[in-house]
């Protein structure tokens, strides 16, 4: 028995890593294999037959991306307060999307969300603005995605984050274009269980080692265990203002911005389309509303944990690092600091780790995103526990890629090629077109994956303002408002996605001048995070404008509109 144990504490790090990715991608590789579809429904929407509870285990994998595992807890950590902005508006917006908009998009009974804005605004033109703004949503979500990837596999496998990236794709490549969605959703399950498995332990052994109590969103209030008598988050407190920071628990944005940010992330996920087209792939109406249920509850898991992790991180780095001589830093750091994700510049050369708020005077540099990768080896917890961060990183990563991907697929083959191209298309060569389409999309997204327009969280973020720019109004319209028509839906979703574009562009990538723009130039003091709810309301006012001047919908189309939103319908689809 000690021999087993003294076996388990001898393996280092990068031999875990391997030992536990290779078993996690050989299991999901497998379940490709076992799960491969075999038509386009499979592909598009797993044959229509999953269960609720694989539903929603699969929805709460594809929701909880490397943003929510990764970066979340990460912002937090260094914005404190402000942090749960992103807290609020991700979980916000699974509600909304879940009783607002799941039943009613199951019971309509399409593949996509294109395909919905098409037949639901009975214009091709409809359907193509829809593939365009779901391409440009998947795509900017799917960069995200990829750069996660190759955080994890360069520290961790020790090659650099392109290599990482390009390897990610390889195993994404193979699962989503062999299984579609019917192997991507059980494969997502399987991704469900590594994910929160590895999010969860570090946080438990933490959590006693810090506070004495086991379950962390207890111990993110309790005392610690020093005989300090000071609870956790007083102690931060204390730290952070000691280095010049403002208070942890202390917001500093201002309340139009973080009302902004919430509010777009809200309604930028009931937009998104790779969460949208999970409620397609089960069998009834009352199906998705369980599957919705089910993966609320599993995604509170992480998201009711992470201000724990963040908190846990940030006290173990400042405590482990902050004045200390450089000398002696632990092995961990200069591990990290070997994918400069982390950086020390000795300003005044005393061989000490300067860690302030001053600018000028800081010599440290610490990347948001490697915070819960590297919180259980700060915290000196056996090698196995690090390298399940690693297996459950990669797992949040490329379940959501996965997904994302299969958007971008369906996308081109069903919305572009077989609704608009080539109607006559067999089903037989729309499967290799998605399949092909598949191909292309990774390979975009490795691109992206390795030239992200910033860290993850940010990215994904960026996504999200697409999305609520562009899908939220027509879908919420096409349901709720059986007056609006093809013209208004269609100006809304160009001048939404169009004005949230030129922001993102100019505020944040810094196109159109030679220097990004600062906080001072923002347009209502609203960040680019934040201006898909500017957007969104231009695109309703826009849409509604439209509408008033233009034709009603044909009769057929309002009829459908009154029967996806007759309750006693809702045992069974109507297609």
């Amino acid at each position: 028995m000690i021999n087993s144990i003294s076996l388990v504490e001898s393996i280092g790090v990068q031999n875990w890593t391997y030992i536990l990715v290779g078993i996690t991608f050989t299991l999901y590789i497998g379940i490709a294999v076992w799960a491969r579809a075999g038509s386009t429904k499979e592909f598009y929407v797993a044959g229509g037959g999953v269960s609720p509870l694989a539903n929603g285990m699969a929805t709460a994998a594809d929701w909880m991306s490397a943003a929510s595992f990764i970066s979340m807890a990460g912002i937090i950590s260094f914005a404190g307060y402000d942090g749960a902005v992103y807290l609020m508006g991700w979980t916000g917006g699974y509600v909304l999307l879940a009783l607002l908009l799941a039943p009613y998009l199951r019971k309509f009974g399409k593949f996509t969300v294109p395909d919905f804005i098409g037949d639901r605004y009975y214009s091709n033109t409809a359907r193509l603005v829809g593939v365009i703004c779901a391409l440009l949503v998947s795509f900017t979500y799917v960069a995200g995605q990829m750069r996660g990837v190759g955080l994890v596999f360069s520290r961790f496998l020790e090659v650099d984050i392109n290599t990482g990236v390009v390897i990610g794709m390889l195993i994404v490549l193979f699962y989503a274009v062999l299984g579609g969605m019917k192997g991507i959703t059980y494969t997502q399950v399987a991704q469900y269980c590594v994910l929160i498995f590895a999010f969860m332990v570090p946080a438990i052994f933490i959590s006693i080692q810090m506070t004495g109590n086991p379950i962390p969103q207890l111990g993110f209030g309790s005392e610690l265990v020093d005989g300090s008598g000071t609870f956790l988050l007083d102690k931060l407190d204390g730290l952070s203002t000691d280095l010049g920071f403002a208070e942890y628990t202390q917001g500093s944005k201002s309340l139009v911005d973080v009302f902004a940010i919430t509010l777009a992330l809200m309604v930028g996920t009931a937009g998104l389309p790779h969460v949208i087209v999970r409620f397609f792939t089960v069998k009834r109406v009352k199906d998705a509303r369980k599957s919705a249920g089910i993966a609320l509850l599993l995604i509170v898991i992480l998201y009711s944990t992470a201000p724990a992790v963040a908190a846990f991180a940030r006290t173990n780095m400042i405590e482990t690092l902050s004045n200390k001589s450089y000398a002696t830093v632990p092995e961990w750091f200069k591990k990290w600091e070997t994918t400069g994700l982390i950086t020390f510049i000795d300003k005044n050369n005393d061989g000490l780790i300067q860690y302030v708020a001053d600018k000028n005077k800081n010599e440290l540099v610490v990347d948001n995103d490697i915070m819960v990768l590297a919180n259980p080896e700060i915290a000196e917890l056996p090698n196995w526990v690090i390298a399940l961060v690693a297996a459950g990183a990669l797992a949040a990563a490329l379940s959501t890629a996965a997904g994302l991907l299969l958007v971008i697929s369906a996308s081109v083959s069903h919305d572009l090629i077989k609704k608009i191209i080539n109607p006559k298309i067999s089903e037989k060569n729309e499967l290799i077109a998605a399949r092909f389409s598949a191909v292309v999309a990774v390979c975009v997204a490795g691109y992206f994956g390795i030239n992200p327009p910033g860290f993850v969280a940010a990215t994904v973020a960026l996504a999200f303002g697409l999305a609520a720019a562009s899908f939220f109004p027509a879908i919420i319209l096409g349901i709720f408002y059986k007056r609006m028509n093809k013209e208004g839906a269609i100006a809304g979703m160009v001048v939404g996605i169009v004005v949230m574009l030129y922001y993102m562009l100019k505020y944040k990538l810094g196109w159109f001048d030679e220097v990004t723009p600062d906080k001072s130039e923002w347009w209502f003091g609203i960040s680019p995070e934040g201006f898909g709810s500017v957007a969104m309301l231009l695109n309703f006012i826009v849409s509604i404008t439209i509408m008033k001047f233009t034709p009603e919908p044909p009769i057929e189309v309002q009829e459908i509109v009154e029967q996806i939103r007759i309750p006693s319908g809702a045992g069974e689809a109507t297609h």
